[in-house]
């Protein structure tokens, strides 16, 4: 039997094949689920595109965050293709490039407030509109980067990763009692569209492999997808509001 068998997910943020979500997608239909994809305005053709590169090409309904109308259909459009959702993946986010790169001090309001909108209050946003397909139960995994720490360029985005993660106990304590888990992946740096859109990102990811305990490879998305999957399987059945580090081991290390 296979790790996740007859479970069926909603999955988010699939925008390249290089990504966690992609990988985490795959790993999951491999494992026997099946997938649903959101995308939204110019990039549905390319989730459609990357949605034919998965073992079972996996159909795609248009959700904006941002948007309450979308958000509001969510679940008459993912039960066109699905009669429940057990686990959905929460892979958004977006930062404008004027809050970052070492723009903590100039950073205007409004960017700041696009930041925390769509990397942060979308957390809530997803799992309220997906939830009433979860009728029995299920988990919830997003996908943070380590907000103990200030780390160079990556400044208001930290602070919405922070709030994410403030985000993730709040959302595992009020729906814990549907049965609904809700755990945070912590990935080390990977070499995605996403890093590759915040200036100067290479100066976070060339001393992490040096530092963390067992290496780390920038270039695969696979254990962190890993770690997804892994959560979104009965296996963790009592963990909920955590924060699990696919990170190589760097976040316990001192400075």
């Amino acid at each position: 039997m296979a790790l996740l068998d007859g479970k069926k997910l909603l999955v988010t943020g699939v925008l390249t094949d290089s990504s966690i979500a992609f990988h985490a997608a795959r790993l999951a239909q491999q494992e026997g689920a099946e997938v649903v994809l959101t995308s939204f305005g110019r990039q549905m053709k390319l989730t459609q595109a990357f949605a034919k590169r998965l073992p079972v090409t996996a159909p795609v309904v248009e959700l904006d965050v941002t948007s309450g109308e979308d958000l509001a259909a969510l679940a008459e459009r993912v039960g066109e293709h699905t009669d429940r959702i057990d686990g959905v993946v929460h892979s958004i986010g977006f930062a404008p490039q004027s809050v970052m790169g070492g723009n903590f001090l100039s950073a205007e309001w409004d960017d700041v407030a696009t930041a925390v909108q769509i990397s942060t209050f979308s957390y809530k946003s997803l799992i309220t509109a997906a939830r009433p397909l979860m009728t029995d139960g299920g988990s919830y995994v997003g996908l943070t980067f380590d907000a103990q720490f200030a780390w160079p360029v990556y400044d208001w985005m930290g602070v919405a990763k922070a709030g994410l993660e403030s985000a993730n106990r709040y959302v595992a304590r009020d729906l814990g009692p549907e049965g609904i888990r809700a755990n945070l992946v912590s990935a080390g740096p990977i070499r995605t569209t996403a890093a590759k859109s915040i200036p100067g990102f290479e100066t976070m990811e060339d001393a992490w492999p040096k530092r963390a305990p067992l290496g780390w490879d920038q270039t695969t998305a696979e254990p962190a997808a890993r770690a997804v999957v892994a959560l979104l399987s009965d296996w963790f059945p009592a963990t909920t509001g955590e924060i699990v580090h696919v990170d190589g081991g760097l976040h316990a290390m001192g400075q």
